[in-house]
């Protein structure tokens, strides 16, 4: 008889444990869903301020936005032909792009070619990718700036390779800054996902 109810009660943890265990796994990624944020992204400011390196500049930029955009959650980006200044944005003229697009934030960019010799401007092929991100309202969250020649070290390759790296490098430092910056006034790990990045941003 002893036997037997032990068996029963060895029997009732297990159930019980069991079905803890069943809506836990229902619930658990429930709670991880993010919801979608959509994203303004304002067009580049470039340097120097040369007409024929515009398009294919923008063309690069958004390119390696795009790329990743299939691995990241499921952000909306959304692309505004409005160049904002990058050392003197306005406030209020950001928020009001934010609320006329339905966005919760905003990303100020800026691309900035190097200069090799002396006289005439001769483009290098590599670039400094800086970004500022702002919220709804305006307010300045992190700002980052990727050295692509520094970082890698590189000498060959195209310009065009060096911005889609450039954008890479800073969104993913955006990111770390981003993660530091929640979980120095929270408790809790962030899920942040706010940006078209590969796996390692945001996870």
């Amino acid at each position: 008889m002893k036997n037997l109810y032990f068996f029963k009660t060895r029997f009732a943890v297990f159930l019980l444990f069991s079905t803890y265990c069943a809506v836990s796994a229902q619930i658990g990624p429930l709670n991880k869903e993010v919801k979608a944020a959509q994203i303004i992204y304002f067009v580049p400011e470039i340097f120097p301020d040369i007409e024929e390196i515009k398009e294919p500049t923008y063309s690069a930029f958004f390119s390696a936005l795009s790329d990743h955009l299939s691995t990241a959650r499921p952000n909306q980006l959304l692309r505004v032909d409005y160049q904002i200044p990058y050392d003197q944005p306005e406030p209020n003229l950001i928020s009001e792009f934010c609320v006329n697009n339905n966005a919760q934030y905003a990303v100020v960019p800026k691309v900035k070619y190097f200069k090799v010799g002396f006289g005439k401007y001769v483009f290098s092929n590599q670039v400094v990718v800086s970004l500022k991100i702002f919220n709804a309202s305006g307010e300045l969250l992190a700002e980052t700036s990727y050295d692509t020649y520094r970082k890698n070290g590189r000498l060959l390759g195209s310009a065009e390779n060096s911005i889609k790296i450039g954008t890479n490098g800073a969104l993913k430092n955006i990111n770390k800054i981003l993660r530091k910056k929640y979980r120095s006034t929270t408790n809790i790990t962030p899920d942040f996902d706010l940006f078209p990045m590969e796996q390692f941003s945001f996870n």
